[in-house]
């Protein structure tokens, strides 16, 4: 729902309630005006007949039936009322109503009272403007009232009221509930034109509305655009193009332009400068290859001269130190070399179809006589139940095996002598996952989020108990071996992955130590 279609919705809905509160408000207060006009002629047309008919309650007890036709004809001028007789206890006595009443039929008094009050007081300005009785031919308390007292024929001026004369005011066709009377005032002549006039309201507001936001719906446009193409696709001064206007609206596209226009210079540089940090890296480990290899061919050279000579041990564990360290250089130059390579934006897979059940053996069997040396034991496990499952894909082998390689040597070097490291590979909803898991310390828990970062090296999880200084040389001896990978291990393997289409994840493996896997998906 944009904020248009809100704006006009609450303007309209504002003025449909507005206009039902006036209508209801104006056919209340008309209702009001007639029930206050009804009542004034009752009270008079009362007055002015117990004026010239003082014996009212004399001639209905000697002639019932030509009283009645009597009464009838005093409302020939007022053919919406109907009048009633009343004795002192509110029977009714003889009325001009079409509905036969039950005999002893009584009226409520104190409506009755009360509009005698008021005409003896004058119709007093702080009491109601109006009486609201008992009607008997409707049989409700709903319908305007007037009433005057009757005396007997006395001349006795303290004599007591004998009966009352009651008019009950009702306009013709008039549903007897307010819920009917309310409905016909809304249908009435006036709810025509009040909705033509919420209605042309609502046009203008809409209009109004429209022209307002129009500045917001392009801004909201232009952001979505840019959203779209990103910064590669997106060109500033082509698809932002026309006036700004000099409102708020106009002030936030420029701003917003301005800001798009200064994001994309500074993606521009960056990315100049990140193509300049691949090509320098890359040319750097190019360069640093060949003095590495001839630097680690001569100090393997001094380090087999001077294997057998008692006088050279001195000379000899530097060239170990010298020669350890110029390894993990190379292997260092070789992942940077790699990775600025995996990260240029022209950088295409070679994928080649073929099962990987064999691949898989194949890398597990390169690294067989390390894993013998180190007494590790190294294993290789398809999933499938014993039989034969096929985890036909297509990927870069070469790349594959890099990062499955970087897995293992990973797991050699954190497993300690009696562990185990084994490959596991299986096939599941479409997705092929290849895991390394060994029972080495595993990771240290604060280490999982960052673990697949560049240039970021995790530590072992701390193990229990008590070490020996023997158990610490050899944990420090493999910290030594183990520098040269230098945090760039684990993220060639996430972005091997991710040029397949893939992911990669870790986490410590149930039991103790380290499980990190690769998932590609399948064709």
């Amino acid at each position: 729902m944009t904020v248009r279609f809100r704006l006009a919705l609450t303007v309209l809905l504002t003025g449909l309630f507005t206009a039902l509160g006036v209508i209801v408000a104006v056919g209340l207060a008309f209702e009001r005006f007639e029930r206050e006009a009804a009542y004034a002629r009752a009270d008079a047309f009362l007055g002015r007949v117990v004026a010239q008919h003082a014996d009212l309650l004399e001639q209905q007890a000697r002639a019932p039936e030509p009283f009645t036709l009597f009464l009838r004809s005093l409302l020939l001028l007022e053919p919406d009322s109907q009048l009633y007789l009343l004795a002192a206890d509110g029977t009714v006595l003889a009325h001009t109503g079409s509905v036969q009443l039950a005999a002893g039929f009584k009226v409520a008094l104190g409506p009755v009272m009360q509009a005698v009050q008021a005409a003896a007081d004058g119709r007093n300005p702080r009491e109601a403007a109006y009486v609201m009785g008992d009607d008997p031919q409707y049989m409700d308390a709903d319908a305007v009232v007037a009433a005057r007292a009757l005396k007997p024929a006395s001349i006795a001026p303290d004599a007591r009221t004998a009966g009352y004369l009651y008019i009950v005011c009702r306009k013709p066709g008039l549903p007897p509930s307010r819920l009917a009377r309310l409905a016909a005032s809304l249908a009435g002549p006036a709810l025509g034109p009040v909705l033509v006039l919420v209605l042309l309201a609502t046009l203008i507001a809409a209009w109004i509305i429209a022209t307002v936001t129009r500045p917001l719906a392009v801004l909201s446009d232009e952001v979505a655009r840019a959203a779209q193409a990103g910064f590669e696709g997106f060109d500033a001064d082509t698809r932002l193009a026309g006036p700004l206007g000099d409102d708020e609206f106009g002030r936030l596209r420029g701003g917003f332009r301005a800001l798009l226009a200064r994001l994309r210079a500074q993606w521009d540089e960056l990315r100049r400068v990140d193509e300049l940090r691949r090509e320098t890296v890359s040319s750097l480990s190019h360069d640093l290859r060949s003095p590495l290899t001839a630097a680690v061919a001569g100090l393997e050279t001094l380090q087999r001269r001077w294997a057998g000579d008692p006088a050279r041990d001195a000379d000899r564990r530097l060239v170990d130190v010298a020669l350890r360290n110029t390894h993990n250089a190379a292997r260092l130059v070789r992942s940077l070399g790699d990775l600025a390579l995996l990260d240029e934006a022209g950088f295409a897979l070679n994928p080649t179809r073929l099962d990987l059940a064999e691949v898989l053996d194949d890398i597990v069997l390169r690294f067989a006589g390390r894993a013998a040396a180190q007494g590790v034991e190294l294993a290789c496990v398809v999933e499938g139940g014993g039989e034969a499952v096929s985890l036909v894909a297509e990927v870069d082998v070469e790349l594959f095996e890099r990062a499955v390689a970087n897995l293992i040597d990973n797991a050699l070097r954190y497993t300690p002598a009696g562990g185990r490291v084994c490959v596991e590979a299986a096939r599941h909803a479409g997705v092929l996952q290849v895991a390394v898991v060994d029972s080495g310390p595993g990771f240290a828990p604060e280490d999982l989020p960052r673990l697949f970062e560049r240039r970021y090296q995790g530590r072992p999880a701390a193990a229990g108990g008590r070490e020996s200084e023997r158990e610490r040389e050899r944990e420090r001896e493999r910290e030594r071996e183990r520098e040269g990978g230098r945090g760039l291990g684990l993220a060639i393997v996430k972005r091997i992955a991710e040029l397949h289409g893939g992911r990669v994840h870790a986490a410590n493996a149930e039991g103790g130590g380290a499980r990190v896997a690769i998932e590609l998906p399948l064709p």
